[in-house]
């Protein structure tokens, strides 16, 4: 397995470069007041910073496009990039960004995608130009059938999230969060397989930054495998799972949650709904699920789901702590935000 590092994701960056947007960083109103802790919020309002990175606004409406252009650069670099192109399995976001980086390059891609799929993921992947392959209801049906489709054709085999090239693209991101929140103390991320995580993890080690692992109650991959101290098959049950539908987290996502500057946390579907809901209704952000996962995680910076009380959400930020919530895909039915 391989140890991702702080090196891997300077590498990364440099790589990609311009070739992706860098992140847009917003501070949020937080708490039941109409202003932030500190700059003339209600005096309830927790008193604590929170910022949103606004990595929905990526190519393809994810931060998986980091991480595609990175192992297609870096496989371009050896020479290594077959006539038969790239293909790779996905609950569609990694899709998207997988075809969007080859058509840049001027690579085939295939993508293979659970008949679940959003469709409007699906129809994204094929104005891109993608060959889409719809098979079985998860993830995993997608990954065997790629998996094979690669075997016979000799096309570069991608991942969704478990390859360190993959994971040290996503990884850039801390690098922009940084620059405009120099003193950031926590960043938050949504977790499916572990790609984001593990390369955010690496960055944030690296400058003593602490990492808070979100993941839905039904759809825990990567707390499975450290309540079992191995990577193991969880099943997959969840608003989100379109986008965080994992059976298992990668190794290298189990290593970096070992470490002392990470907390794995979880939520519930309902107030991943809540959450989804609630950044539309204040801040008019169209997210998909997998993105409200982490905002969801947060005290007060979200309203709590019906009938809770308001402190049940899981992370409770400490006073003056400065924490940055990644909102990491967009690629959902606009009509479902406010519903």
């Amino acid at each position: 397995m391989h140890h991702l590092s702080y090196g891997d994701v300077k590498i990364a960056a440099d790589r990609v470069g311009t070739g992706v947007r860098p992140v847009a960083v917003a501070r949020a109103d937080i708490g039941a007041g109409v202003g932030a802790a500190g700059t003339g919020g209600a005096p309830d309002a927790p008193d604590f910073e929170l910022f949103l990175a606004l990595e929905f606004m990526q190519h393809t409406g994810s931060f998986k496009a980091r991480g595609a252009l990175n192992f297609l650069l870096a496989h371009r670099e050896r020479e290594e990039l077959p006539a038969a192109g790239v293909t790779l399995a996905s609950g569609g976001n990694a899709g998207l960004a997988c075809a969007w980086a080859a058509r840049g390059l001027g690579v085939p891609a295939t993508v293979f995608l659970p008949e679940t799929a959003p469709q409007v993921k699906v129809e994204r992947l094929r104005a891109y130009g993608a060959d889409v392959r719809l098979v079985g209801t998860e993830y995993a049906d997608a990954a065997t059938a790629c998996e094979a489709f690669a075997a016979d054709t000799g096309a570069l085999a991608s991942h969704a999230y478990d390859h360190p090239l993959i994971a040290a693209g996503a990884g850039t991101l801390v690098e922009e969060i940084r620059s405009q929140v120099p003193l950031a103390d926590t960043v938050v991320v949504s977790v499916g397989g572990g790609g984001l995580f593990a390369g955010v993890a690496a960055a944030a080690q690296h400058h003593g930054i602490r990492v808070v692992a979100v993941e839905p109650e039904r759809c825990r991959a990567l707390n499975a495998a450290l309540e079992a101290g191995r990577v193991v098959d969880v099943p997959v049950d969840s608003v989100a799972a379109d986008s965080l539908g994992a059976r298992r987290a990668s190794p290298m996502a189990l290593a970096a949650a070992g470490t002392r500057n990470v907390r794995s946390v979880l939520v519930s579907d309902e107030a991943v709904v809540s959450a989804r809901r609630e950044l539309w209704e204040r801040y008019r952000l169209a997210v998909e699920n997998g993105a409200a996962t982490a905002v969801s995680a947060v005290r007060g910076a979200v309203a709590a789901p019906e009938g809770a009380d308001g402190q049940s959400a899981p992370y409770v930020p400490s006073p003056g702590e400065r924490v940055v919530v990644v909102l990491c895909g967009g690629n959902a039915d606009p009509g479902d935000t406010a519903r």
